[in-house]
Parts: structure tokens; C-alpha cells; sequence
């Protein structure tokens, strides 16, 4: 079990982010057991047949399936606006004995988890790695970047998109309720109670925050789990982001009757994918209609209160205000 203590300064410090990195490396996680992880079944078909021939055996031997992977190749975020090559050069930066030492135990951590078939073929290379760690660094984050390349940034944005509308939603709440508002719903493994946030690990660690606050990360592939961060590093928990479940659908579900009657059944549409914060680009991939129509039926959807846009940048995000929110899940729509 996790324990983060908070004192009063560190719930004002609570702050959120998310990392291309931290996808990277899960994502790796999914391709090593897509058992696991079945709601990532077609993004796993999907570039399975681009990494024919990659040569990223290195990374496969350091992000084993399940247990620790190295801290050094999922730095925790500095900025809102994260960007690839800015982060990988933070772990380009990592020091040698840090290297060194993480490697070890990553060896540890798959022994730990009793996974023979894992321990096995990372047994020798593990070892030999760490007694080389410049060269090793150099190699990994050699493979870090191939690996973006084929199989993450051809779908970096409707993951961002779904990040960016987690941050913002929990943003909310954590302005109107406090860290209560944020932890009730994040995940089942994370609970909130007095100054105290547990988080259901195979691990155990309890601490103050001392004033660092905690950096909350929502992350596509992490899912169905929860990941953690604690001191030296920044104090972080990555977990899965709401409407996770929407990011690999070729189509949306047909909106209710009820409702398209009402409204029209594009705008119906729209209103029902919403139930996660998107961009006009995001939604006009998944409906199959123009960026152009999805917009002229946003503006009539925002012209009724039903909508609201929020620029990132220079980004909008749409979300479903609380009356298009409650004539979305109405029973009378259903």
C-alpha cells in the first residue's frame, strides 16, 4: 500500500500533466501482454506489422509486462505542454550510477513478480546493461525514439486530445471540491480519506509530501492500473483517463432515437461523444464526417447551451456543459 500524507500546502500544489514518454513506455507494456490490456487490442494490430524488423529488443528487456521499470525513462513532466524530444533529452541526461542502479532493479522486480519467461530473457542482458550504463543510456533512448516513431505519434493526437479533456475535467473538480472532488472517481486502486491518499500497490510506502504537492498524470495506456511515483523523484500517480474506452473506436455508438429526434441525429452524435472532452479533429475522425460539419453542428450545439469550447493553446477542446450533459444521459433519451 501507498501512503501520500498531505499537509494543507500540498493539496494547494496538487497539479496535473501528462507525458508522451510515460504513453511510450506503457505502450510497450501493452505490445509485451495485450492479455492484459485487451481494450488496446486494435492499436496493438494496428502497429504490430510496423514494427517488423525494428530494433528495439533493449527497451523490450527493460519494461517487462508487469513489476518496476526503470525511473529514468518516465521522468515525471515538467509543463503542461509536453513535447517528445524535450522529454527524451531529460533522460538522456540521466546519470550513469542512476542507470546503473535502476537496471538492477528492474531485474529485481521481475524476479518479484515470479514471471520465469521474463526473468529468463532479460537475465543475462540486464547485468551486462547496467555494467555499461553511458552506453546503455545512449542505445535506449536510441530505441525510445524509433519506437515513437512507428508506433505512438502516428496516433499522438486523439491520444492528447483525450489527455488534455481528463486534465481539464479534474481541473474542475478539483477547484470546486478539493482533493476530495479529484480522488473520489479517479480509480478504484486510489482512496482518499482525512489527509491521506492510499493507493492499492504490490509495494509498500508511506510519506509526507512535504510541500512538494502530488502530480497527477492521466495516461491511455497505463489502463486497467494505476502507477506511482514516489520520493526521490517528484511524488507522482498515473492513472487512466475518463472516456479511455472511446479512443480506439472506429465509430460512436447510433445516438437514441429520443435524442436524435429532438436534436438531429449528427448532432445527437456529437452530443453522445462527448461524454470526453475533444477537438473538432478528434471528433470529425470519429464520426467520418468533415472537420467542417462538425463544426457548424457545434456551433448550433454551443448556440443552445448544450457545449462549451476551451482553447489549449492553439487548441479548442469541446465538452458537454451540465444541460448537455443531463439531456445526454436522460432517461427519456435512451
Amino acid at each position: 500500500m501507498i501512503e501520500f500524507v498531505f499537509r494543507i500546502d500540498d493539496v494547494a500544489r496538487v497539479r496535473f500533466a501528462f507525458s508522451p514518454l510515460w504513453e511510450l513506455v506503457h505502450g510497450l507494456r501493452v505490445l509485451a501482454d495485450p492479455s492484459r490490456r485487451a481494450l488496446h487490442l486494435p492499436w496493438v494490430h494496428a502497429v504490430r506489422p510496423r514494427l517488423r524488423g525494428l530494433d528495439i529488443e533493449l527497451l523490450r528487456n527493460v519494461v517487462p509486462p508487469t513489476g518496476y521499470i526503470p525511473d529514468f525513462l518516465t521522468p515525471p513532466p515538467e509543463t503542461p505542454l509536453p513535447d517528445f524530444g524535450a522529454e527524451l533529452e531529460i533522460v538522456r541526461a540521466t546519470p550513469p550510477e542512476v542507470v546503473a542502479n535502476e537496471l538492477r532493479l528492474t531485474g529485481w522486480g521481475s524476479a518479484k513478480h515470479g514471471n520465469t519467461q521474463r526473468k529468463n530473457a532479460a537475465g543475462a542482458a540486464l547485468p551486462a546493461m547496467a555494467a555499461e550504463p553511458a552506453r546503455s543510456l545512449e542505445a535506449l533512448c536510441d530505441q525510445l525514439e524509433r519506437f515513437w516513431t512507428a508506433a505512438v505519434d502516428p496516433y499522438w493526437e486523439g491520444i492528447r486530445d483525450l489527455l488534455e479533456g481528463d486534465v481539464l475535467r479534474r481541473t474542475r473538480a478539483l477547484a470546486a471540491n478539493g482533493a476530495e472532488g479529484v480522488f473520489a472517481d479517479l480509480d478504484p486502486a486510489v482512496r482518499w480519506h482525512g489527509d491521506t491518499l492510499f493507493v492499492d500497490r504490490w509495494w509498500d510506502y508511506r510519506g509526507e509530501l512535504a510541500g512538494r504537492g502530488l502530480l497527477l498524470v492521466p495516461s491511455v495506456f497505463v489502463w486497467p492500473q494505476v502507477s506511482v511515483m514516489v520520493p526521490p523523484y517528484q511524488p507522482m500517480l498515473s492513472y487512466p483517463p475518463y472516456g479511455v474506452a472511446t479512443l480506439w473506436e472506429s465509430s460512436p455508438a447510433a445516438p437514441p432515437d429520443a435524442l436524435a429526434a429532438l436534436i438531429g441525429r449528427r448532432r445527437a452524435a456529437l452530443l453522445i461523444a462527448l461524454v470526453s472532452p475533444a477537438s473538432t479533429t478528434e471528433l470529425s475522425r470519429r464520426l467520418n464526417v468533415t472537420p467542417g460539419a462538425v463544426s457548424q453542428h457545434l456551433g448550433v450545439l454551443r448556440a443552445c447551451g448544450l457545449v462549451t469550447g476551451h482553447r489549449l493553446g492553439r487548441r479548442v477542446l469541446y465538452t458537454r456543459t451540465r444541460a448537455g450533459d443531463a439531456l445526454a444521459e436522460s432517461p427519456s433519451a435512451q
